[in-house]
């Protein structure tokens, strides 16, 4: 059963470059960043958007009773909350465009028989992107392995990202904690500035040398969207999907568990289109906070006339840890 999500919609426009602070993602940059105001016809004809230090940017998804993405929506219709105060916001997109995505495959033993499956929605999911999405596979057991697609980092080739999850054969145990972290580092080699990982897996972790608590802090730093799809069996000896929910609900994601029967290759379908249709709104906090202290972020809709309407964006977002600079020989900083 898919846990939170509903039928889907249409796809969206196509065109423009997003703005950069990570993943991305399109999104909750966790580097922050000081823009001015872009009226959102201004922001909509521009090529590209510049930022600088000071901006939190929201990737949020509106959909209304029937979960039908909800279009046309301007920068009045939103309002933006971190920790109960109103936001200004500062930045408004409604777009399509490319993304970087991570592909995290579990190869571990108790994915064998799910594997020829996760081979095809990868294809799907892969055709039915943008044509300029840059792609990347994340090969996990006990061991995180990211292979280099016909000695690239990075593709847009369907047939080549096929080739690299089949090549992989079921084995060993499960470093799922392991691969997020390799596959949030790999997003930031990418020229895309809305970025996202895609994880497939049963869920379990029985390998990896990062915590699940060291994970999400990470997640939440960085400016990614996490999606998953948590493929249970029968067995559950080392199967643990929930795991995955709240890395996805904290990123703004969605976590799919499917039905009996249901094809992976069409949840596949539906986080394309997902991340095909998304506004993008920014705003700049009155003051940067310190160390990885976690803010609560809320975004609220009206739209008349369109009925009730559900918000899917970042539960939050913390800062990385500022970096010190290094010292020189004769003791000060460069």
């Amino acid at each position: 059963m898919n846990a939170i999500h509903g039928p889907r919609r249409p796809g969206l426009l196509s065109g423009m470059h997003l703005l950069s602070a990570l993943l991305p993602a399109v999104l909750l940059c966790a580097d922050m960043v000081s823009a001015p105001t872009l009226p959102a016809a201004r922001a909509a004809e521009q090529a590209k958007i510049t930022v600088s230090t000071n901006l939190v940017v929201l990737p949020v998804s509106v959909t209304d009773a029937q979960g039908e993405f909800v279009s046309g929506l301007q920068e009045q219709n939103f309002s933006v909350y971190e920790e109960g105060r109103l936001q200004r916001i500062t930045l408004f997109v409604e777009e399509d465009t490319p993304v970087t995505v991570g592909l995290l495959v579990d190869h571990s033993r108790s994915m064998g028989p799910k594997l020829p499956e996760v081979v095809t929605a990868v294809t799907t999911f892969a055709h039915s992107s943008n044509p300029a999405d840059e792609m990347f596979v994340v090969d996990f057991s006990d061991k995180v392995s990211i292979g280099l697609l016909d000695g690239k980092a990075f593709t847009s080739d369907p047939k080549v990202l096929e080739k690299a999850v089949a090549a992989v054969s079921a084995r060993g145990q499960t470093a799922l904690y392991d691969a997020v972290a390799a596959g949030l580092k790999h997003l930031e080699l990418g020229k895309q500035e809305k970025k996202a990982l895609i994880l497939v897996s049963d869920g379990g972790d029985n390998a990896s040398h990062y915590k699940y608590g060291e994970v999400l802090t990470l997640a939440r730093q960085a400016h990614a969207v996490i999606y998953s799809i948590a493929l249970a069996g029968d067995s559950g000896e080392e199967e643990n999907p929930r795991v995955l929910e709240r890395l996805c609900n904290d990123t703004g994601g969605i976590a799919f568990f499917p039905r009996a029967g249901q094809k992976i290759s069409e949840i596949a379908k539906e986080i394309a289109r997902d991340l095909r249709e998304q506004y993008t709104l920014g705003y700049a906090p009155e003051k940067r906070i310190k160390g990885d202290s976690f803010r609560k972020i809320k975004v609220r809709v009206t739209a008349p006339g369109r009925g009730k309407v559900r918000v899917r964006t970042r539960a939050g977002y913390s800062l990385p840890p500022e970096k010190v600079p290094p010292t020189q020989p004769n003791g000060g900083r460069q």
